[in-house]
């Protein structure tokens, strides 16, 4: 039975080995400049941003040098020896993130465990989002994080419109099947279309987004 609460995609997470460059990569790739971010002072991590629509954005984020380390695994699997040799080639989208108006009931309905719900907050903003307890993306990154907004007004909000918006959200499992029954129940299958692969492929995401350039894919 499908979980009652409306769901929807939030923001994308692109992950970088070093934050500046990991701006000039996307950058150069979108033609378009990422809006100054903050920092997570709870997980050591710091961000970029980018508007993607009235209610969506791209989070580029990063292990912060300069913050000592959390007392948890950070984030979208930031702590993973894999994660980070992939990190070290290009950045990568990571993982996504869907808006809940009620976090606990949306974690009631959904049949995979999505992580811990915590409290964070930075700046102006407050919010509370799942975080796995050993900071790795549930099947992959395909089920995503879900974050509910304490604030009334929505980060993406603030940011500048530069053209760019998100047209499509693919990913690929080899349970595909699974995949879709848990977005099923948190009312999120038609925000990301899953295709099955083999074993030995890669699971993972792929967003397509409308750019100033063009169409441009992030994986």
């Amino acid at each position: 039975m499908a979980n009652p609460v409306p769901a929807a995609i939030d923001h994308l997470v692109v992950a970088a080995a070093d934050l500046d460059s990991g701006a000039t990569w996307l950058e150069d790739k979108l033609g378009v400049a990422l809006a100054q971010g903050g920092k997570h002072a709870a997980m050591g991590t710091h961000n970029r941003l980018l508007r993607l629509g009235s209610a969506l954005y791209l989070e580029l984020i990063a292990i912060d040098p300069a913050a000592p380390a959390p007392h948890r695994p950070r984030w979208f699997g930031l702590d993973d020896a894999a994660t980070r040799a992939r990190l070290a080639e290009r950045p990568r989208l990571l993982h996504w993130v869907a808006r809940v108006p009620d976090l606990d009931a949306a974690l009631a309905g959904c049949p995979e465990a999505l992580g811990d719900a915590i409290e964070l907050a930075r700046d102006s903003l407050r919010w509370r989002i799942t975080v796995p307890s050993a900071g790795l993306p549930p099947l992959g990154g395909l089920l995503p994080a879900l974050i509910e907004w304490k604030t009334d007004t929505h980060p993406a909000a603030g940011l500048a419109d530069t053209g760019c918006e998100l047209m499509k959200l693919e990913g690929f499992h080899p349970d595909a099947a699974a995949v879709r029954r848990a977005l099923a129940a948190l009312g999120l299958e038609h925000a990301l279309a899953v295709f099955p692969c083999e074993r030995d492929e890669p699971v993972g995401l792929a967003a397509y987004l409308r750019t100033p350039v063009g169409l441009v894919e992030i994986d």
